[in-house]
């Protein structure tokens, strides 16, 4: 049995049995990578702020901004000083699909390594424009965080959504980004792309809703979900992370309806190593990239 899954499959879906944030016996065997270069965010979330540094260990932070050209000479060290390197992905620090950044290094990636499953995190909300492109530089999973399926509940999570040149809030945004990760979700599934949900777990905001939201991202062909303790910091800093008992409950009304991972680390947009070990070799690939790039 996987134990990094709760419900009663347990298998990773087909074709990621070396990826180890789908895969129990993954986690702890082989490698993954990420590739810090997607320099904006379209989306504000109130417990989001991501940027640049060698010493916080949380999604949304990296020593440094890579191009997109330097990136087949990151996987290609990464590789000599990690040979258990199965999966390269980018999540971050800004959003993947907020501008080409990430598309172009994954397709100079896919072209030189062929071998790597490539891994994609998103917000979702270019991705129904982007699925096609997704799918063809070679992307086999992608993630997609999916806070709430409720506008209502999201609207106090998302402060603004910017789209066509407009930042929209409260309510309006949140049903902008609702409809485009769910459409989104569609077209990967139907594209063969395998799609993983993180939901951040939000005490007294969204931790009666997670088990509505597994419910409604499966029906929309999602296969797995992965529930994210909050951790406090910008407009949420004042909220607490939840307990242990708590992300149980919210697993169990999730594993009805989809697979739940349940090792995840939290990973830098940086982070490079095999996430079961805690051996991270991060610093030693990034630590020493020179000169980051103009946001945009």
């Amino acid at each position: 049995m996987n134990t990094c899954f709760k419900n009663t499959g347990g298998v990773p879906p087909a074709g990621l049995e070396r990826h180890p944030c789908f895969s129990g016996e993954a986690h702890n065997k082989f490698a993954r990578m990420h590739l810090p270069v997607s320099p904006a965010c379209n989306i504000q979330c109130r417990f989001c702020r991501w940027g640049f540094n060698k010493w916080e260990e949380r999604p949304g932070v990296a020593a440094s901004l890579v191009k997109p050209e330097e990136a087949v000479r990151i996987v290609e060290r990464a590789v000599r000083v990690c040979p258990e390197l199965t999966v390269v992905g980018i999540a971050g620090p800004g959003d993947p699909l907020a501008t080409d950044h990430a598309l172009t290094a994954l397709k100079l990636v896919h072209e030189r390594f062929p071998d790597l499953i490539l891994c994609l995190s998103t917000n979702g909300l270019n991705l129904a424009e982007k699925a096609e492109e997704v799918a063809a530089v070679g992307v086999k999973a992608l993630t997609v965080t999916v806070n709430a399926a409720n506008s209502k509940i999201l609207a106090r999570i998302c402060a603004y959504v910017s789209q066509d040149g407009l930042d929209l809030t409260g309510e309006e945004g949140a049903r902008r980004l609702i409809a485009a990760q769910f459409a989104g979700i569609r077209r990967m599934e139907r594209l063969g792309v395998v799609v993983k949900i993180n939901t951040v777990l939000i005490p007294g905001v969204n931790d009666t809703h997670i088990g509505e939201v597994a419910r409604t991202v499966s029906g929309a062909g999602a296969s797995v979900i992965n529930i994210i303790p909050l951790i406090p910091q910008f407009e949420m800093a004042h909220l607490r992370p939840p307990s242990l008992e708590e992300l149980h409950k919210a697993q169990d009304g999730a594993a009805g309806y989809l697979s739940v991972f349940t090792h995840c680390r939290q990973c830098r947009a940086d982070a490079c190593g095999v996430p079961g070990t805690g051996k991270d070799y991060g610093l030693e690939l990034y630590g020493r990239v020179a000169p980051t790039f103009s946001h945009g």
